[in-house]
């Protein structure tokens, strides 16, 4: 198979994969709760102590927290470093609808393109806006000395999600990949 049919082949999968989730109603209000719960993980990681502080004193200051949260990656990232975060949650919200539907139709044993989403949760998570999950840990140090905001990491998540896409295709279709 050449290059050029690799590629064709690799768009066209990542397509199906991309329009699995919106094929039904359940399926798209699914996606789009498991992307919206993502972007308010990736919100409240920016800025982990002001979240705990916030989130601590009570749930009613949950929408304060995420819209000075979300804010302040406006003000640090831009407009680019936002969509990132948006483009990451959705795309997290696509891979997991389409690896709950791709376990259902080939059971849980025959999920290996599932570890490919794993690498992308970690990497984009972990520097979503300076601190993130390695924030954390303890790490924020660290992170602060990525460059550009994180937003190479993010990028590179992004990257690693719709590889996973591109290569796992419409979750209803099994096929046999070289």
């Amino acid at each position: 198979m050449t290059g050029k049919s690799r590629i064709r082949r690799l768009l066209s999968q990542l397509a199906a994969a991309l329009a699995y989730p919106v094929s039904s109603i359940p399926r798209a209000v699914g996606t789009a709760v498991v992307a919206a719960v993502t972007y308010v993980l990736l919100i409240l990681s920016t800025f982990p102590e002001m979240s705990m502080q916030m989130l601590g004193a009570g749930m009613q200051w949950a929408d304060d927290t995420l819209v000075l949260l979300t804010e302040n990656v406006l003000a640090t990232n831009g407009w680019f470093g936002l969509g990132l975060i948006v483009c990451y949650a959705v795309l997290t919200g696509v891979a997991v609808t389409n690896a709950a539907a791709q376990a259902r139709v080939t059971g849980v044993s025959s999920l290996s393109d599932l570890t490919g989403v794993l690498p992308g949760l970690v990497a984009s998570g972990c520097a979503s806006c300076g601190a993130g999950l390695l924030g954390f840990l303890g790490f924020a140090g660290a992170m602060a000395a990525l460059p550009f905001h994180g937003d190479l990491l993010r990028v590179g998540g992004i990257v690693l999600l719709l590889g996973f896409l591109g290569r796992a295709g419409d979750p209803r279709s099994c096929r046999v990949t070289v």
